[in-house]
């Protein structure tokens, strides 16, 4: 399963954030260091069921939205100086790294200060977050580099394999061969001065560390500070907002959907529950939704390059072997191969692996085709 970490400064609305997402206990409050230990839990990714496009009822989406699962990881807060080990330190930067995306939650309201203690709003430029945790993680990955180089370089030196050495050191972390060729390329790594491996560090981590920022609480941020934040690319969010929005759904007040844009009252309110409603919808009026969900999208689907793929046994009736039509939906890196679902489904269909079919056009397909979103796919396997 796809695992994606949120990361940010301290009281920034993280655990708000995990909270909606996954619905998961996790402890909230606006003071810095609510999260110790990492909070981890299961989101969605939202996408229109395939079953739509074939005419069927597969019982396993919702009004024609299919909910795949990724896990979240909820890390403690993160304050300058954290690669040095100021605030909770590096335990909580190694808490991201096995994580293949990562959603960053700025406080745009900027009602925070770097260390997350509460202050007036507008009061904090949040760019300034932005700018704080992509430096964070370069120092980071610095520092495990600085520490370990002079041995990294006397082993090049002496096994003449320099990109393999250093890909070695880092392979804790994440990094492929090719990303340490890249980061490397055109350095003399026995001359590389500190601001040359800091450089190094950036490029690293912006070929590792896949990130899209949630401009968390939209809804009380000055307006020009969401605008500069869109700029970037960051999405308008109100984590808030969407918690109680499916907290209400959950306990079967309104009809809502995790990124609808609008949702449908079931059950009679109080006056406390009508007006928060009505600040939620007219929320929504200007947003179109909270933005959790575009989040969580944005990272899988935009940045990290995920395709839905459905496989099946019975390509006629799109069914597994006990009849469930369309049971599960994979998460596939785009540019998979029928091979790569296979071992996805089971190591040993993987390595069992004759050939595939193509369920919709009921047609055999070669070993290299390219998957594409929305596939059908039988796979035939060896006993």
């Amino acid at each position: 399963m796809i695992e994606i970490g949120i990361a940010g400064k301290p009281n920034a609305g993280k655990s708000t954030f995990f909270k909606s997402a996954t619905l998961a206990d996790a402890e909230i409050a606006n003071y810095p260091f609510t999260t110790i230990k990492p909070n981890i839990g299961i989101a969605h990714v939202r996408v229109k069921c395939v079953c739509r496009e074939l005419g069927i009822d597969c019982g396993n989406c919702i009004d024609g939205w299919r909910f795949v699962p990724v896990k979240l990881i909820d890390v403690a807060g993160l304050v300058p100086d954290a690669h040095k080990g100021r605030g909770l330190g590096n335990e909580f930067l190694d808490d991201l790294r096995q994580s293949e995306g990562i959603i960053h939650v700025v406080d745009a309201s900027g009602s925070t200060d770097e260390n997350g203690n509460e202050i007036g709003i507008g009061e904090r430029d949040p760019i300034k977050d932005v700018e704080f945790l992509l430096r964070e993680l370069d120092m980071w990955i610095y520092g495990i580099l600085k520490r370990n180089w002079e041995k990294i370089v006397r082993k090049a030196k002496a096994e003449k394999r320099e990109i393999k050495v250093i890909t070695e050191a880092l392979a804790g972390l994440g990094f492929t061969e090719a990303m340490v060729r890249e980061a490397f390329a055109d350095v003399d790594i026995q001359k590389l001065r500190d601001e040359e491996l800091v450089e190094i560090a950036r490029v690293l981590r912006e070929n590792r560390m896949k990130m899209v920022i949630a401009a968390n609480k939209a809804d009380k941020a000055p307006r020009d500070f969401l605008e500069r934040l869109k700029k970037i690319g960051a999405i308008p969010t109100s984590a808030n907002y969407e918690l109680i929005l499916r907290t209400a759904a959950k306990s079967g007040f309104i009809k809502y959907l995790p990124g609808d844009s609008s949702f449908e009252v079931k059950k009679e309110l109080n006056e406390k529950q009508r007006k928060v409603l009505e600040r939620i919808k007219g929320y929504l009026d200007e947003f179109k939704t909270t933005g959790v969900q575009d989040v969580i999208n944005k990272l899988v689907f935009d940045v990290l390059g995920y395709i839905v793929v459905y496989p099946v046994e019975n390509e006629s009736k799109f069914t597994d072997s006990k009849g469930n039509i369309l049971p599960d939906a994979f998460l596939v890196k785009r540019g998979a191969t029928p091979r790569d679902l296979a071992f996805k489904i089971h190591t040993e269909i993987g390595k069992k692996f004759i050939y595939a079919v193509d369920a919709k056009k009921k047609i055999r397909i070669a070993d290299d085709y390219e998957l594409r979103n929305n596939d059908v796919i039988k796979i035939v396997s060896g006993a």
